[in-house]
């Protein structure tokens, strides 16, 4: 028995050595692949396919009731003014009603003496109405009608596209279509062979319209306001990563 005890010594410490290493490479994984990375931006451009804008009116009375009359009288003109360029209801919205109250303003006190609580001497409220118009080119007409039924206010105009989806998408397919056509070249050019796409990242964004340097820059109107619709990117990038396959 005794002649067996170094030997059981020395294999207890073996496999106290040997243990931490095994492990450590299953929780490694292996070794990690060789991975070649790229990118591409790109973007896609079009004219503007409907425009949203947002007028407003704000009236005064001695009275709420007084105040809501004026205004109510007002933005029915607006709305009919709107209807007679064949806008559908739908594309009509209100997009905010407010009720303000005016105070007196209070005179300064002295000797410690208590203000009186505010005297409310009249009101102010305030409609707006949010338009989807549909058809661009009459925004000068749009704009100049409903000023001149009376609305006080005129917040700008936010173009767009109507089905901005199916750009985005052709924007990704060109990148995409970019980013792998760069990836096989690289490829080719190093000598390797590419493997399956381990990560894809993308993004897109719309872009506000830039001037159009052209000549049709101002769109005339039938009011004969100049309106300038420019033009609509949307922006596109993708970064991907492939695995580079083993000889």
């Amino acid at each position: 028995m005794k002649g067996r005890t170094p030997m059981t010594v020395v294999l207890g410490m073996l496999l106290l050595v040997v243990w931490p290493v095994v492990a450590h490479a299953r929780d490694g994984g292996g070794p990690e692949a060789s991975t070649i990375t790229v990118s591409a931006t790109g973007r896609v451009t079009r004219v503007p396919d409907h425009v949203i804008a947002t007028f407003g009116m704000e009236t005064v009375g001695r009275s709420l009731a007084d105040a809501q009359r004026r205004n109510h009288t007002v933005m029915a003109k607006v709305l009919e003014r709107l209807r007679s360029f064949d806008i559908k209801p739908e594309h009509i919205q209100t997009s905010s009603f407010t009720v303000t109250p005016q105070y007196r303003p209070s005179s300064p006190r002295s000797g410690g003496a208590i203000s009186p609580p505010p005297e409310i001497i009249g009101y102010v409220v305030g409609n707006t109405v949010t338009v989807d118009l549909r058809k661009p080119e009459q925004m000068g007409a749009v704009i100049e009608g409903v000023l001149a039924a009376g609305a006080n206010q005129f917040h700008g105009l936010r173009w767009g596209l109507v089905d901005e989806r199916s750009v985005q998408v052709e924007a990704l397919k060109q990148v995409v279509a970019a980013a792998r056509e760069k990836a096989h070249m690289l490829g080719d050019t190093l000598g390797v062979k590419l493997g399956r796409i381990i990560f894809v990242n993308e993004k897109s964004r719309l872009v506000q319209p830039m001037p159009r340097l052209t000549t049709m820059a101002a769109m005339e109107t039938d009011s004969g306001a100049p309106v300038s619709p420019g033009e609509i990117q949307v922006e596109a990038s993708v970064t991907l990563v492939y695995e580079i396959a083993p000889n």
